[in-house]
């Protein structure tokens, strides 16, 4: 049986790992190589890795910290920021990505999916969906650029897009609870279950472990990033890089494999 994955976010921006809340205001919260190494320790599912200045700055990732990152991970790497090439695609699977995450560039590109899939394989080629809500309408839409640039797209019809050109797992980002430790939004995770079948990773809004586990509990098999959950501890956000022991782990997947009806 697949189980559900738990995985860190890790933020890049001017080199430095930062937290974010709505997209703004990054707080500088250490070095990404160091934190790679701490939960390599922590035995962790899966990290993911943005870059959030490549895109924005119109630049190519940062190969040399993707290499260094890659050299140091004991666990599947996704990395995300500044793609929108297939050859950028082949050279970070070439450096040890295991997926290539990309919101931007397929927008307006979604064709470059299905060649990346061609050449990675789907199983590596990650569409970003940063949806932000409308206040009055609570239209969820999707945007580019950390949440400056609006899209046409709402999330449902962006998810089924992207995986028919060639998406193999979506990514779906709540620009309203980034960095806000309030919880999933579980309705928008809903539409993009509802809308596509393949691998689902939900971030934005987690600020404990009950609200892994009742991601878990509505949608069973789903990935459940998280950043300042796992980079921040206390009421005062002081920053610790912290990660649940294995055991803790598995009690709390449990629980919310019971609750959604998947184990007995």
């Amino acid at each position: 049986m697949l189980r559900p994955r738990i995985s860190p976010c890790l933020l890049v921006h001017k080199g430095g790992l930062v937290k974010t809340q709505g997209f703004a205001s990054p707080k500088y919260v250490g070095d990404p190589i160091n934190a790679v190494r701490i939960f390599n320790e922590k035995e962790v599912d899966e990290i993911v890795v943005v870059d959030i200045d490549a895109s924005v700055a119109g630049r190519e990732p940062d190969y040399d910290l993707v290499r260094r990152l890659a050299a140091e991970c004991r666990m599947p790497l996704c990395y995300g920021g500044g793609v929108g090439r297939v050859e950028q695609f082949e050279r970070l699977v070439g450096l040890g990505v295991e997926k290539v995450a990309v919101g931007a560039a397929c927008v307006g590109n979604p064709e470059l999916l299905a060649r990346a899939s061609e050449v990675v394989g789907s199983q590596s080629v990650v569409a970003v969906a940063d949806v932000r809500r409308d206040r009055r309408s609570q239209a969820m839409s999707v945007f580019t650029h950390n949440g400056k640039n609006a899209t046409t797209y709402t999330v449902a019809d962006f998810a089924r897009r992207m995986v028919d050109f060639g998406a193999g797992e979506i990514l779906v980002n709540s620009i309203d609870r980034d960095g806000m430790m309030n919880g999933y939004d579980l309705d928008l995770v809903q539409a993009v279950r509802d809308a596509v079948n393949c691998p689902v990773t939900a971030l934005g809004g987690a600020g404990s472990l009950a609200d892994i586990e009742a991601l878990i509990a509505r949608f069973g098999t789903i990935g459940a990033s998280a950043g300042s959950l796992f980079v921040f501890k206390g009421v005062y956000r002081a920053v610790l890089i912290n990660y649940p022991k294995r055991v803790d782990r598995d009690r709390l997947v449990e629980a919310g494999l019971r609750r959604a009806g998947v184990l007995p």
